[in-house]
């Protein structure tokens, strides 16, 4: 009988334990945060890698967004990375499907659609997966091999976009391309708008210092609801090179820039796109904290946000 008792006490306390709901409308989901060769970078022996080899823990995967939609089972991802097999076992545990509905590519930097080559027939062998792309990506997917072979076999069925025009992802999504000034060797280089329930989101991986966008980035963040923006680095010197030839907003410039948001707008900012080099990838540095006592965030990989 006491038996008896034990286990309707243990199954009612069972019972009452919170549960995660399933989402009911489209959401954004972080599948990677580091710069293009991810966290460690291929064998960097410096200190700020040391940890991270010893501790798997502690390695991140290269930039990337997860769009689903519960309500069709449709999802999506933005840009084909490196690191795209373990991303998509990522999705799939949130979502119990590896599936994808399609690839938006940002450029054609090895970080952003190196990762299509697992589409193709030694891999995936995929049936016209969508990949939507700016018009110089699309020609340079079609005209470059091993590229143009997913194309030639119809693995991959390119999308071309055109910036600042919106399209319906799906009934529930419309996404908008803009272009962003970056080095644009092989293709142009954009970022994304997501609109989902009236509601908005900016990704921007990658950019050059934002002066030299025509855009103002400051009042962009006070348009949207989230903004996931360049942080690369942190603050100049963090390599040993001229760093002026790789230029993105160092972390602090972009902080100092939006200094004078709301605290409101300055919630929307999530840094994203970390160098292998970059202190904010380290949990409790003073990087880290001083960017959440300035009231900014940081991307965090598995991290949802909902519409």
């Amino acid at each position: 009988m006491r038996n008896l008792i034990y286990l309707i006490i243990i199954f009612s306390f069972a019972c009452n334990q919170p549960t995660e709901k399933t989402p009911t409308t489209p959401y954004i989901m972080v599948l990677g945060v580091a710069q293009d060769a991810g966290y460690p970078q291929m064998n960097c022996k410096k200190e700020c890698c040391k940890r991270a080899w010893k501790n798997p823990e502690l390695q991140r995967n290269t930039s990337c967004l997860a769009i689903v939609d519960p309500t069709t089972n449709e999802q999506w991802i933005i840009d084909a990375t490196p690191n795209i097999k373990e991303q998509v076992q990522i999705l799939k545990q949130k979502t119990g499907t590896e599936k994808l509905d399609g690839i938006l590519l940002t450029h054609a930097h090895m970080g952003h659609y190196t990762g299509l080559m697992h589409f193709g027939r030694e891999v995936m062998g995929t049936d016209n997966l969508p990949v939507f792309a700016m018009p110089k990506m699309k020609t340079f997917l079609e005209g470059n091999g091993p590229w143009s072979q997913l194309v030639d076999l119809e693995n991959i069925n390119i999308k071309a976009l055109k910036s600042d025009s919106t399209f319906n992802l799906n009934e529930n999504i419309k996404i908008k391309p803009f272009l962003v000034p970056h080095r644009d060797e092989f293709s142009e280089t954009v970022g994304y708008e997501i609109m989902i329930n009236d509601k908005s989101l900016i990704f921007i991986p990658d950019i050059d210092k934002w002066e030299k966008w025509e855009r103002d980035i400051s009042e962009l963040i006070q348009k949207v609801d989230y903004a996931f923006l360049d942080a690369t680095f942190y603050q100049n010197g963090e390599l040993k090179r001229d760093m002026s030839e790789i230029p993105h907003p160092f972390v602090e410039e972009s902080m100092e820039l939006f200094s004078e948001l709301s605290d409101t707008d300055k919630q929307k900012v999530h840094f994203i796109h970390f160098n292998h080099t970059n202190p904010l990838l380290i949990e409790e540095s003073s990087a880290q904290k001083e960017v959440f006592e300035k009231g900014f965030n940081l991307a965090k990989e598995g991290q949802v946000i909902r519409f």
